[in-house]
């Protein structure tokens, strides 16, 4: 199953870790120095020309890294389709 998080963007439901909403997060020291480091290491793909809404961790088992995706789309936005891609819904 597949996740359109923005733009041209989908992402295999399988290698994603979370979905994460980036007002609520960014509060956090640690989750700020998280997405500083892997912005550092050239892991994070902006997705949107907009003021991202959200993030997706996700991890690549073959390349064996984790990758940030940026999204203008709302987390609970981004979980509802995650869940109807799962139900068959869509």
């Amino acid at each position: 199953m597949y996740l359109h998080v923005g733009s041209e963007t989908i992402l295999t439901q399988q290698n994603i870790i979370g979905i994460f909403d980036i007002e609520n997060t960014s509060v956090s020291k640690y989750t700020r120095e998280f997405l500083r480091k892997k912005q550092q290491d050239g892991r994070v793909v902006n997705v949107t020309d907009e003021i991202p809404k959200s993030f997706v961790v996700c991890y690549d088992k073959e390349s064996r890294r984790e990758s940030i995706y940026l999204s203008q789309l709302a987390a609970a936005t981004l979980k509802k389709r995650s869940q109807w891609m799962k139900s068959g819904r869509l």
